[in-house]
C-alpha cells in the first residue's frame, strides 16, 4: 500500500507538471513579439518605449496638466519622433465598438498587403474606450462595468487570448494571431501598437465617480484621478489630453483613422 501511494503521488506530480508546463508554454507565447519580419525600426521604438519611464506614483494630479513631470512626455516623444512608416493614429472613443478589430485589419493589409513591416498604429483613447487602459483592480473597486453598461463584466479587452498563442508563421490562419480571435490590447501591443491614455478622460471619470457615491475611499477629485493614472495597464502612454495630442501627431506625420 505505501509503495502504490508513492506511485500515484508520484503520478498526480507528474501530471501537475505537464499542466504547469503547457500552461507556461502558452504564456510565453502568448508574451512572445508578433512584429513582422523585417520591421527594424518599429523594433527599435517598441524597445525604446520599454525603457522609457512611466511614474505611477502619485498622490494627487492637476485638472490641467501644465508640467512634463505629470505625464509620460519621454514615452510620448518617443512615438512622435518615429520615422519608420506609414504611421496612423486611430480616434477610438467607444470601448464596443470595433476599434481593435479595424486596427489589427489595417495592420493586416498594411504590412502584408502593402509590404509595409515598419507600419505603427496608434490608439488615441477616451470616451468609454479608455475604461479598457485601465487594470481589473480598477473595475472590480470602481464599478466599471456599470459604467459600460454592463457590456463588459469585467475588462476582458486587456485578457490575452487563445488565439494569441498560435504560430505567428501562419498569418493567413483565420483562427491565428492576425484573425478578430485574437482581438485584444495584449495582441496589439506584441504586434507594436501604442495605447496611449488621456489625463482629461481620467479626470472626467474621476468626477463621475464622486458624483455617483462610487468612492469608497472618500478620496479627492485629485486624488481619485491620481489612483486611476497609477492604474494604466502596462505599456500604456500618458497624455496630457488626447484630443490635444491627435493634431500633435498629425503635425509630425501620422494620418487620421477614426473607429466609427
Amino acid at each position: 500500500m505505501p509503495a502504490r501511494r508513492t506511485a500515484l503521488m508520484q503520478a498526480g506530480l507528474a501530471v501537475a507538471a505537464g499542466a504547469v508546463g503547457i500552461a507556461g508554454g502558452r504564456a510565453a507565447a502568448a508574451e512572445a513579439s508578433l512584429l513582422p519580419q523585417g520591421a527594424a525600426t518599429l523594433q527599435g521604438l517598441v524597445d525604446r518605449l520599454a525603457k522609457a519611464p512611466r511614474r505611477r506614483d502619485y498622490k494627487t494630479v492637476p485638472m490641467i496638466l501644465d508640467n512634463q513631470d505629470f505625464w509620460d512626455h519621454a514615452a510620448l516623444t518617443e512615438v512622435m519622433s518615429y520615422r519608420g512608416g506609414p504611421r496612423q493614429v486611430w480616434d477610438n472613443t467607444d470601448i464596443a465598438g470595433p476599434w481593435l478589430n479595424l486596427m489589427r485589419n489595417s495592420l493586416n493589409a498594411q504590412v502584408w498587403s502593402f509590404r509595409h513591416p515598419d507600419f505603427l498604429v496608434v490608439s488615441a483613447t477616451h470616451g468609454s474606450a479608455h475604461l479598457a487602459l485601465y487594470d481589473q483592480a480598477m473595475w472590480d473597486k470602481y464599478g466599471f462595468a456599470k459604467l459600460t453598461k454592463d457590456k463588459f463584466k469585467t475588462n476582458t479587452l486587456i485578457e490575452e487570448q487563445k488565439a494569441g498563442a498560435a504560430d505567428p508563421a501562419k498569418y493567413q490562419d483565420p483562427e491565428g494571431a492576425f484573425s478578430p480571435h485574437d482581438n485584444s490590447i495584449p495582441a496589439l501591443q506584441r504586434r507594436g501598437v501604442v495605447f496611449l491614455a488621456c489625463h482629461n478622460a481620467i479626470w472626467e471619470v474621476s468626477e463621475k465617480l464622486i458624483k455617483t457615491g462610487a468612492n469608497p475611499d472618500k478620496l479627492s477629485h485629485e486624488a481619485l484621478a491620481a489612483e486611476l493614472t497609477n492604474h494604466l495597464i502596462p505599456q500604456a502612454v500618458l497624455t496630457p489630453g488626447v484630443v490635444a495630442t491627435i493634431p500633435e501627431l498629425q503635425g509630425a506625420g501620422f494620418h487620421y483613422a477614426y473607429a466609427i
